[in-house]
């Protein structure tokens, strides 16, 4: 485990086990960046190598995610429920699990990306993976916003930390846009399995930017408590 003293970590508060869950899933997410150059530089020892990171990450973070399940108190004196911390970390668990299928199946079937999209791709890639990190960022700020009783000068802060992950997630849309239509125009050219699968992949690289997003959200509910 990334952390021997779990139980001790529990006796001050669970938030420091819930930010080493997302730094370890953004790990995940973040591996894909030189997944995806070293697939389309057609580099496949290296991106079966960056594969396994991705799948010893997302192990590790599911590690993290059964302990604190089994192990965070029923009843906390932080005004923040058991329930909402539960489905933060529901929603953590999101980005390292599509991180582990984006690269599974382009691992699976040696996909290749169409030499007109790549340098697109890679960008939107950067984007989806930007947005997760800006999350974690935010997450990282929970701890003290717990000391401050969710007020003042570090309420502030993180509110626009959530606003700059609205607009790193905006971007990772307006970029996956871009990536389906140049895909549109290249279909014809393509076997039909291929594009289907292409367009998964669009859809997947999509779901990292906008998971991290629904971490920003639950964050902000919880400013909102």
């Amino acid at each position: 485990m990334p952390f021997a003293n779990l139980s001790n970590l529990f006796g001050r508060s669970p938030i420091k086990p819930m930010q080493e869950h997302m730094a370890v899933a953004i790990k995940a997410a973040g591996q894909l960046v030189g997944f995806f150059e070293a697939v389309t530089d057609g580099n496949w020892v290296l991106a079966g190598e960056i594969q396994q990171q991705v799948v010893k990450y997302e192990h590790e973070a599911d590690d993290i995610k059964k302990q604190l399940r089994l192990h965070l108190p029923k009843s906390l004196f932080l005004p923040v429920p058991r329930t909402d911390l539960l489905e933060l970390l529901t929603m953590q668990d999101r980005i390292p699990n599509r991180a582990k299928d984006i690269a599974g199946i382009i691992m699976g079937r040696k996909m290749t990306i169409p030499a007109s999209m790549q340098d697109q791709m890679n960008e939107f890639v950067r984007a989806s993976v930007a947005a997760a990190e800006q999350a974690l960022t935010a997450i990282n700020e929970l701890d003290e916003l717990l000391e401050t009783g969710f007020s003042g000068r570090e309420l502030t802060v993180v509110e626009n930390m959530i606003k700059e992950l609205d607009k790193l997630e905006e971007k990772a849309d307006h970029l996956e846009i871009g990536v389906r239509t140049s895909l549109f125009a290249l279909e014809a050219q393509l076997p039909p399995v291929d594009v289907m699968f292409l367009y998964n992949i669009i859809d997947w690289v999509g779901d990292i930017a906008n998971r991290a997003h629904d971490v920003g959200g639950r964050l902000q509910l919880l400013l909102a408590h």
